[in-house]
């Protein structure tokens, strides 16, 4: 059945309320604004309607045509600053909303309306997109030019696998002649990309580890183990922890066994409210590994440089013989973890001691780290802050000291985001760089798992340990050889300058406080005078866009993988947030997924294009620095779009693109809370953003604040 008004309404006349008195009968009830003299076919209606059994809202609008993505001319687009449209509920109020939402006829209306304020329905419905759908980041293909030297098109083909190789490719900057990129190829001379090591994907990544190693600066201990209590506070490096251990100052049983490390995850476990940093762990499968470990350094039989070293693994990540789930209190009785993911398994390869499952937002469905299941974590600097999300216990545990490194998951920044807010670093690959086999959200197309490290030195290490693509993703993406930057003299480090940094200035400085833009824009003046990096003003078409599509992929092809398991009144234990997101992605319709997937393959065009021009993008990381966490919240949740829109402000390119980026700490605001700054790459490129990562980290080599929550594990531990 359907009814239409009578009349046109139009402008502010088309609402909720004009429609119920319609839908009821109650003429004194409707208003009129602004009334169009004549009849128009772009006059907006509100058509109710009964579609199995199903409620709902559609509204017709005038139809917007987009020009063809070639066709725009970008340098003309205009920066429009968009804020998520939605009420901040807690307590009493988030769970009406919840019920309200729930509810066939009136919770259809709600959410149509949040659609309507936050232009989704205008552009997914009411524009022709011109582009064709692309239902997985397409990237151009890479061949080599210039010299000769052997890379992807050499390497790799749709029915073959990378050759064997003997050790890394080394590539110098007399090797290169520039980049050109087309439509069609990408034609790489790594002009870019000076100095690099390229690694055998199929190869041990034990052995890539133990090449990554040749990548970094040597190491001296003499410079490191200064006993000076009043030293700056500096994070310990898995190098630190390989040599104390090699060394015989401590072994990996006596930092296992430690009361402080254990009393510290139980205190986190055990706080009121709670506030754990792990969710699931056993300490005695956390000793029974080290000892492994410990054996193997007295026999001299070390497995790599993360033999004994301590990494904590996100929630949604598989890892034998812990439950995976996804911090939701039923997800382990559909489930039952039997093996390994394959990024763990790498790690456990590697002789990693393996501490747990961290805290995380449920399923993954928020950016706060909010978690009212088991707790929220907090943040080591600010525990009334939140840590970020969703990997919020991976970004927090290695914060506060307590693991060299942890595992995370990033649909939406989801590494990037706590690592920033946290102080850490957070490295997201390129989409198809690393296996998802093991993972609860496997077959996405935004979602990647990627290292949170205290340091950039320490991502390069594990980031060799876990990339490697898929069998299948080998056919369809056709990666690149992974390769890291040569940061092993000083001649290497020289070559950062040759990196262009794109800038789109009024995006860049849409931040919540100046402070956080500051502090990015020095960074960049500083890598100008040091380095002589030269930063050129770009223009980002259709921002807004990208969020939404982004929104419409992450949201339906989560719905779809959840949908067969929210059965037997599982929904009903689900977070009132989450329950509220997914009441959302139910409202997308397959026309909506289309039209998102043309917005991609549009926007990839939009940054390809820029992409010639630049070689790295950079943006804060968020526009905020550590929201408060309110009191209600952490008992009974909490949703803020807002505050989730302006966490995910810069990131979303990295999801819906797929492409590499990184999140590395620059300094704090005036409350001391830590301010990351974002480095996007090209497809494949993780090299450049690793290098470039590691020149910010050298220019803020300052003194560091030290965390208000830290356990000095390994100081604590030395014979």
């Amino acid at each position: 059945m359907c009814y239409l008004l009578r009349q046109d309404y139009t402008r502010d006349d088309v609402n909720v309320d004009n429609f119920l008195a319609v839908l009821f009968g109650n003429q004194t009830a409707l208003t009129r604004y602004q009334k169009d003299g004549n009849s128009d076919p772009n006059d907006h209606i509100y058509i109710f309607y009964s579609d199995h059994g199903v409620f709902g809202v559609l509204e017709m609008g005038e139809k917007l045509v987009k020009l063809p993505a070639t066709e725009v001319d970008m340098t003309a687009a205009k920066y429009t600053p968009q804020r998520v449209q939605a009420p901040h509920l807690t307590g009493f109020w988030l769970k009406l909303f919840v019920m309200l939402i729930e509810a066939p006829i009136i919770g259809s209306m709600i959410l149509i309306l949040l659609k309507n304020k936050n232009r989704i329905t205008e552009i997914l419905k009411n524009t022709m997109i011109p582009e064709a759908p692309m239902f997985i980041p397409e990237f151009p293909p890479k061949v080599a030019t210039g010299s000769g030297v052997p890379f992807h098109g050499q390497h790799h083909g749709p029915s073959s696998g990378p050759q064997p190789m003997k050790g890394p490719v080394h590539f110098s900057k007399s090797d290169f002649r520039g980049v050109t990129l087309t439509d069609f190829v990408w034609h790489v001379d790594l002009e870019s990309e000076p100095d690099i090591f390229c690694l055998e994907e199929d190869g041990k990544p034990e052995e890539r580890v133990e090449l990554a190693l040749q990548c970094l600066p040597d190491y001296n201990p003499g410079c490191i183990w200064i006993t000076d209590p009043t030293a700056p506070f500096r994070y310990w490096k898995i190098r630190d922890y390989a040599y104390a251990y090699k060394s015989k100052l401590t072994t990996p049983s006596q930092a296992s066994h430690s009361e402080h490390f254990i009393s510290a995850i139980e205190e986190s476990n055990n706080k009121n409210p709670l506030a754990p940093l792990l969710i699931s762990y056993d300490p005695d499968e956390v000793k029974r590994q080290a000892d492994a470990s410990t054996q193997r350094f007295k026999e001299g039989s070390e497995l790599s440089i993360l033999d004994g070293i301590f990494i904590a693994v996100k929630d949604d990540i598989d890892c034998y013989p812990y439950p995976s789930k996804g911090g939701t209190t039923w997800f382990h009785e559909l489930r039952q973890v039997k093996n390994d993911a394959v990024c763990v398994s790498r790690l456990r390869n590697c002789g990693a001691v393996l501490v747990g499952k961290t805290n995380m937002h449920e399923l993954a469905l928020g950016t706060t780290g909010n978690n009212a299941n088991f707790g929220t974590t907090r943040n080591p600097h600010a525990p009334d802050r939140y840590t970020g999300g969703s990997s919020s216990g991976s970004a927090a545990i290695v914060a506060c000291g307590l693991c060299s490194a942890a595992l995370g998951t990033d649909g939406g920044g989801s590494v990037r985001i706590p690592s920033s807010l946290c102080g850490v670093v957070g490295l997201k690959t390129t989409y198809g760089r690393t296996d998802m086999k093991g993972l609860l959200y496997h077959s996405g197309t935004v979602a990647i798992v990627g290292p949170i490290t205290a340091t950039v030195e320490d991502s390069i290490l594990v980031y060799a340990a876990i990339l490697g693509s898929s069998p299948a993703e080998r056919v369809s993406l056709k990666p690149a050889l992974p390769c890291l930057p040569n940061l092993s003299s000083y001649e290497n480090w020289c070559s950062t300058g040759s990196l262009r940094l794109g800038k789109y200035t009024e995006w860049f400085n849409d931040v919540f406080s100046t402070e956080i833009s500051d502090k990015c824009e020095n960074i960049l003046n500083q890598l100008s005078e040091k380095h002589g990096c030269k930063t050129i003003e770009i223009v980002i078409p259709e921002l807004h866009e990208m969020f939404i599509a982004h929104v419409v992929s992450i949201g339906s092809e989560a719905l779809s993988q959840l949908n067969p398991d929210l059965e037997d009144g599982k929904l009903a234990r689900l977070t009132y947030d989450s329950r509220i997101n997914l009441a959302l992605f139910r409202t997308y319709s397959a026309s909506d997924y289309i039209a998102a997937q043309c917005l991609r393959r549009r926007l990839m065009h939009f940054y390809m294009e820029i992409f010639k021009k630049v070689d790295i993008i950079v943006t804060p990381t968020t526009a905020m620095t550590a929201p408060i966490i309110s009191p209600t919240a952490l008992t009974v949740g909490e949703t803020n779009m807002r505050v989730s829109g302006s966490l995910m402000r810069f990131v979303l390119a990295g999801n819906l693109l797929g492409f590499p980026a990184i999140s590395v700490p620059v300094g704090y605001d005036k409350q001391g809370l830590p301010i990351g700054m974002q480095l996007i790459g090209r497809p494949w490129c993780e090299a450049s953003i690793l290098r470039l990562a590691a020149a910010i980290e050298e220019t803020c080599a300052g003194p560091k604040k030290k965390p208000v929550q830290f356990y000095d594990i390994l100081k604590g531990n030395l014979m």
